[in-house]
């Protein structure tokens, strides 16, 4: 199966999930919490159900790792794995804030690079999808591509809505970045990549499947996900746990 033919296979599982995703929040949902504190609602549960056997029916032999399902994240990392977050952001989707900033993340990681990506906000009807060698796209709006040079005004960071640390806020200080968008889930990714903005600093805790499909959309369009020393952001860690990262335009 090609790239192409998995994110064509992929747009209405990614839809599907949101549609589930969607039908909680009209019932203004209530949230349990996991042993690390997260929460976790009947949305995230409900999307999984879709997403996971649509994955094991169109590539079988591919492991999937995902949030929601635990005994997951004790796998040593394979070659090539699929990372699922079927509810990333879900603090702001509790909060009900009218953002919309949450969204259905499925990634292909193969070699510790994110190479296939589809991301979709339910509320906001925007899918992402993007891929090595096809580039990004936004459906309805087509290709996406960074933007090499900021505006005029300066470069416009996005930065976690929910949470937002003094780390970051050195760094933008650091780059002499004082515009700065809040927001939730992988959309922050997304919006580099469409060229809405320019820089999306990471220093608190994240784990592979809040960025991996994200990650994909970004690098597809032009961008670049590295450690803050310039090194290389790569999958397949111990836990799947992600340290600092920088996700920017590539110049």
């Amino acid at each position: 199966m090609t790239y192409q033919e998995m994110i064509d296979a992929l747009k209405p599982v990614a839809r599907a999930a949101g549609a589930k995703i969607m039908d909680v929040y009209a019932k203004d949902p209530e949230a349990d919490f996991k042993g690390d504190g997260s929460p976790v609602t009947e949305a995230d549960q409900a999307a999984e159900a879709v997403i996971l056997p649509a994955l094991a029916e169109m590539a079988p032999d591919v492991t999937v790792i995902s949030e929601e399902n635990a005994a997951s994240h004790n796998l040593k990392a394979p070659e090539r794995f699929f990372l699922v977050d079927p509810l990333d952001g879900t603090k702001e989707f509790l909060k009900r804030d009218g953002k919309g900033s949450f969204t259905v993340n499925i990634a292909l990681i193969e070699n510790g690079v994110p190479v296939m990506g589809v991301v979709y906000a339910p509320a906001l009807d925007r899918m992402f999808t993007g891929a090595v060698g096809l580039g990004a796209e936004e459906e309805g709006k087509g290709a996406i591509t960074t933007r090499k040079t900021p505006p005029q005004s300066g470069a416009v960071a996005v930065a976690s809505a929910s949470h937002r640390d003094a780390a970051t806020d050195a760094w933008l200080a650091d780059h002499g970045i004082t515009q700065t968008v809040s927001i939730g889930s992988s959309l922050k990714f997304c919006l580099v990549a469409a060229g809405e903005a320019d820089v999306y600093p990471r220093f608190g805790p994240t784990m592979e499947w809040d960025t991996g499909a994200g990650d994909a959309v970004l690098r597809a369009s032009g961008g670049i996900v590295e450690l803050p020393d310039g090194t290389a952001f790569t999958y397949g860690k111990p836990d799947y746990r992600n340290g600092a990262f920088v996700a920017k335009a590539n110049p």
